[in-house]
């Protein structure tokens, strides 16, 4: 079959012009999927981004703008493994995003040990008035950065950057007094916070 046979059995679109036919060839199956695959691909962009949890423009910017401003803190000779005080601390208690944070990272590797909400369970109750290692912030970021290698707690300092440790140690003590269901036995000394 020659080519101008097989063109002969395509239909037509009814249009000719100075003798040349216009045929109505089918999109091409390759050319189809694409198309629908780019409407599939918006629809998810637009889902994710709009209505997800993607970035948004001001999401981005503020990252960018703080690691600006961290890069700046380096070059000026800042030391970022300078310890916090206890007053720099206990002002990150305010921060409520700081707390969110913390409370993520809390359940992603804390709570296999320490219960979801921190109840205790492997590891000791975190919602009551006792504390093995002290209840001072700077003994909590202490006690999670440096872990406790004899009761089998791992430190979380390789782990997590400095502003995640502060994160869950402010998490950590927005627990204090919950009273949450099914507790662990008290453990340690006594403290009062205010």
């Amino acid at each position: 079959m020659t080519k101008n046979e097989k063109d002969s059995q395509v239909p037509t679109t009814g249009h000719e012009y100075d003798g040349i036919v216009e045929l109505d060839h089918p999109i091409p199956d390759w050319f189809r999927a694409l198309f629908y695959g780019t409407i599939v691909f918006a629809a998810g962009y637009f889902f994710y981004y709009q209505v997800g949890d993607g970035p948004t423009l001001a999401t981005e910017y503020k990252r960018d703008v703080a690691e600006t401003v961290y890069a700046q803190y380096l070059a000026a000779g800042a030391n970022p493994q300078a310890k916090a005080s206890e007053q720099d601390l206990l002002a990150l208690l305010k921060d409520d995003s700081l707390r969110k944070i913390g409370a993520q990272h809390f359940q992603a590797k804390c709570a296999s040990c320490h219960g979801p909400v921190g109840q205790g369970g492997i590891g000791p109750n975190l919602t009551d008035k006792n504390w093995i290692h002290g209840a001072k912030m700077t003994q909590v970021v202490r006690t999670i950065s440096e872990g406790v290698s004899d009761k089998g707690m791992p430190p979380w300092g390789s782990v997590f950057k400095d502003k995640e440790v502060h994160a869950v140690a402010v998490y950590i003590r927005s627990l204090y007094g919950s009273n949450p269901p099914n507790p662990k036995a008290p453990q340690g000394e006594v403290v009062e916070i205010e």
